[in-house]
C-alpha cells in the first residue's frame, strides 16, 4: 500500500535557493505557518517544469509541502505576489537582498512568527512601490530589531540611565543604546551620533509607517544612520553582512553617471 505522507498548505516568501542533485532545488522560505523552513522543490531545474516560475526569490507564494524522511517537498506551487517594481533596477534587488539576508542571519528554524512574515512582506511591497526605498529600509531595520529582542535603547543613557538631553551622543553595540557624552567618552567601542540622526531613529523607533513619512531626511543623515544600523548589526551578528558592498557599488555608479548639476 502507497505511504501516506502527511502535506500542509503555506504561504511563503522565497529567501534564497541552492541547486539540489540533478535536478532538484532546495529552498530557504520565510512562511507565516512555521516560520523560516528549508524544503525541496523536486524536478524544478527540468526545462519544463510548472513550478520553477513560482519559487524564485522575492516571491511570495502558496505551497503545498509534503513530508519526507529528510526535508519537507514541495508537491504544489501558486506565485501570489512577484514584487514586480523592485525587480526593475539593480538598487530594488539589491535593497530587496539586503532586507532578505539580514532577516535570514537574525532567524533560524524555530517555529511561527507571524510579526516577522508581515514584516517582510509589506517592506517588499514598499520596496516595489515607494519612492524612497531607504526609508523604507531604515524602517524595517529597526521593527525588525524590535521584533529579534535587539530594540536599542534611544531616550536614556544606556549606562547611567540620565536622560538624553537634545545634544550630539554616543552609540554602544555593547550595551545596545545611546551613552551620553560623559558614558560615551568612556565606552572605547561607542561611535558619535549626531543629533539629528538619533532624532530619525527615534521617530521611527515610536511611529507607524505613515507617520514616519513625513519626516524629511537628510542625505547625509540617512547615511549615517545606515553607517550606524551596520555597525549594530555586525556587532551582533559577530560578521559583516555581504549586500551592503554591492548596494555601495551600485550607488557608486549611479553616482558616476549621474549628469552634472546645472
Amino acid at each position: 500500500m502507497a505511504a501516506r505522507f502527511h502535506t500542509q498548505r503555506v504561504e511563503a516568501i522565497v529567501l534564497r535557493h541552492q541547486d539540489w542533485g540533478e535536478a532538484d532545488r532546495l529552498l530557504w522560505l520565510f512562511t507565516r505557518e512555521l516560520g523560516k523552513v528549508r524544503v525541496v522543490a523536486k524536478g524544478v531545474r527540468k526545462m519544463h517544469s510548472r513550478k520553477a516560475g513560482h519559487i524564485e526569490p522575492f516571491t511570495r507564494v502558496s505551497l503545498q509541502l509534503a513530508d519526507s524522511r529528510d526535508l519537507p517537498i514541495v508537491t504544489q506551487a501558486e506565485a501570489q505576489e512577484t514584487f514586480s517594481g523592485l525587480r526593475e533596477s539593480l538598487s530594488g534587488i539589491g535593497y530587496a537582498s539586503y532586507v532578505m539576508e539580514l532577516l535570514d542571519r537574525f532567524t533560524y528554524e524555530e517555529g511561527e512568527n507571524s510579526p516577522l512574515f508581515d514584516l517582510l512582506n509589506i517592506t517588499l511591497q514598499r520596496l516595489s512601490q515607494e519612492e524612497d526605498v531607504s526609508f523604507a529600509v531604515r524602517f524595517y531595520e529597526v521593527r525588525l530589531l524590535d521584533l529579534v529582542g535587539f530594540r536599542p535603547q534611544l531616550f536614556e543613557c544606556a549606562n547611567c540611565q540620565e536622560e538624553i538631553l537634545p545634544q550630539d551622543q554616543f552609540f554602544s553595540p555593547l550595551v545596545g543604546g545611546v551613552l551620553c557624552p560623559n558614558c560615551g567618552r568612556q565606552a572605547a567601542e561607542a561611535r558619535p551620533v549626531s543629533q539629528n540622526a538619533l532624532r530619525v531613529l527615534r521617530h521611527l523607533q515610536r511611529s507607524n509607517f505613515a507617520e514616519a513619512k513625513r519626516l524629511k531626511v537628510a542625505s547625509l543623515v540617512d547615511a549615517e544612520v545606515e553607517q550606524l544600523m551596520q555597525y549594530y548589526f555586525t556587532y551582533i551578528l559577530e560578521r559583516g553582512l555581504n549586500t551592503p558592498d554591492f548596494l555601495r557599488r551600485i550607488r557608486s555608479q549611479a553616482r558616476a553617471f549621474a549628469p552634472p548639476e546645472s
